[in-house]
């Protein structure tokens, strides 16, 4: 497992990957030591495709992804990736699109253990009244993050 960390305009982000996908970006580390700078070329391309997103407003990401998770909570994190950049669903949405369509509150959950955020975009989830509600950064930096996207358009 590779590690490394860097600070982004929402404060310090923290990745991990294996060989060959990277497995998790948050904004709390684990236990482990994170270090500033590594050679490792998954970490490099998510750092260079995150600093782009932030600075350039980057649309897409194309580093390869592995999040550990449940069936139902990887169909749900594939389902986030489908929502375009600048725009927002809510959970029953993102419910009807894996065709569960009365799991809007599990979708909720799911997101709660997204453990790729920013990349697989969480923030872009709203509640049916077209609130924000619920983000492991807090409802400010989710609402940072929405307001850096349509700025970006």
């Amino acid at each position: 497992i590779h590690r490394l960390h860097f600070d982004s305009p929402v404060g310090a982000l923290y990745l991990q990957a294996d060989d060959s996908h990277l497995t998790r970006v948050s904004f709390t580390p684990s236990d482990e030591d994170y270090p500033q700078h590594t050679r490792q070329p998954v970490l490099t391309r998510a750092k260079q495709e995150l600093t782009a997103y932030f600075e350039q407003g980057q649309r897409d990401f194309t580093v390869p992804l592995k999040p550990s998770g449940t069936d139902f909570q990887n169909r749900v994190w594939r389902a986030l990736l489908t929502i375009p950049f600048g725009q927002t669903q809510s959970y029953g949405q993102i419910a009807q699109k894996i065709n569960r369509p009365k799991s809007a509150r599990a979708v909720g959950m799911a997101n709660n253990k997204n453990p790729i955020v920013i990349i697989i975009p969480c923030h872009r989830v709203i509640g049916a009244s077209g609130q924000l509600v619920g983000y492991g950064g807090g409802l400010s930096l989710k609402e940072w993050l929405l307001n850096h996207e349509l700025s970006a358009l």
